[in-house]
C-alpha cells in the first residue's frame, strides 16, 4: 500500500472512531424535560427522586435519561456504589442513581435554564 493510500486509510479510521465515541455525538439544544431532569441531578438522584420532582412520566424520564446518558451528560451510578458506572440496565434503570456531569451542567447553565 502506498503511503498515500495508508494516510488515506488511516484519516478515514480515526474518523470513524471518533463518529463512534460518545463525545462525538452531536450537541442538541436540551428538551425542557431534558433540561428539567438535569437540574435534579446536581447530586446523585434516584429515578423516583426524579420522578416525583419533575412529574413526568416513567417513559419520558426512562428516554430523556438514556439520550443525556449517551451524551455524556449524566453519569450512572450503582445503588450501593459511589463510582459512576460504565454500565448500567436500560431495561432496570429505576435501579441505578443519576449525576449530572460537567457538560450536563454547563449545558443548562449556556440555555440559562
Amino acid at each position: 500500500m502506498s503511503n498515500e493510500r495508508f494516510g488515506f486509510f488511516i484519516r478515514h479510521c480515526l474518523s470513524v472512531s471518533e463518529a463512534l465515541s460518545l463525545n462525538a455525538m452531536p450537541k442538541e439544544k436540551l428538551t425542557p424535560s431534558e433540561s428539567q431532569i438535569l437540574r435534579e441531578l446536581i447530586y446523585p438522584e434516584t429515578f423516583g427522586h426524579i420522578q416525583s420532582e419533575t412529574a413526568l412520566s416513567y417513559g419520558a424520564i426512562r428516554d430523556d435519561l438514556i439520550k443525556l446518558i449517551n451524551h455524556g451528560y449524566i453519569e450512572v451510578y450503582d445503588e450501593d456504589s459511589s463510582a459512576p458506572s460504565p454500565f448500567y440496565d436500560s431495561d432496570n434503570i429505576e435501579h441505578f442513581l443519576f449525576k449530572a456531569t460537567r457538560s450536563g451542567l454547563k449545558q443548562i447553565q449556556n440555555y440559562g435554564v
